[in-house]
């Protein structure tokens, strides 16, 4: 008798895992199709980004202080779109300077309130006491007091102004940036002290100057 042939069986599972692999493969080619535009299919809409979140904490027609100009008031809090990117910033107005500042909302820590009664009564305090007499070279000192003018902090401030305080308005008695650092000091002092105490530059100004023992002088040379 002839001998039967061995028929081999084919696992199902094989033909499963084939198929499977196929469809992936398809798949494949499918994302490629979508990924890869051609000239008569539409562009991919980009949604517009948003800035880095940070809480506002200023509203407008507050009074802040930015480090490198002084005191000034919120004008606007407005959105502007930059490189895709949605902005929201503050429209600050320095009123010594005529200048208008904006301040990206993410960029805040630049900004400082305006100081409180207690801390205005301190700055007159700091006003009131001896200068510190330093031996090193004017311009190192000058480059220190610029620092601290700008540092945007109240109390360094009002050391600047006690310091190159001459109790004197003749200019003889001081060197030309000597001066010129003092009225800066000065000046940026007196805007905050405006600020916060809501009264006439004229009566800041006698408020200070009694502090600073420069009453009598000013009033001889009147």
């Amino acid at each position: 008798m002839p001998k039967k042939k061995k028929v081999k069986k084919v696992k199902k599972g094989k033909k499963v895992k084939k198929v499977k692999i196929k469809a992936k493969q398809e798949l494949k080619a499918v994302n490629k199709k979508t990924i890869t535009l051609g000239p008569d299919e539409k562009p991919e809409i980009k949604k517009i980004k948003k800035q880095p979140t940070e809480k506002r904490i200023y509203n407008l027609k507050d009074y802040v202080v930015y480090p490198k100009h002084g005191v000034g008031k919120i004008m606007a809090i407005e959105k502007a779109k930059i490189a895709d990117t949605e902005v929201q910033f503050y429209k600050i107005f320095i009123e010594k300077e005529k200048l208008t500042l904006t301040v990206p909302i993410n960029q805040q820590s630049k900004l400082r309130h305006i100081s409180s009664i207690n801390q205005i009564n301190k700055c007159v305090s700091i006003l009131k006491t001896k200068p510190k007499i330093k031996r090193t070279m004017w311009s190192r000192r000058a480059q220190e007091y610029d620092q601290k003018i700008n540092s945007g902090k109240i109390y360094e401030l009002a050391e600047v102004v006690k310091d190159l305080n001459k109790n004197t308005d003749i200019i003889a008695d001081q060197s030309y940036s000597e001066r010129q650092l003092f009225e800066k000091a000065y000046e940026r002092l007196k805007s905050e002290f405006e600020a916060v105490l809501k009264v006439s530059p004229e009566d800041v100004q006698k408020k200070m100057d009694k502090a600073l023992g420069r009453t009598t002088n000013i009033e001889n040379t009147e």
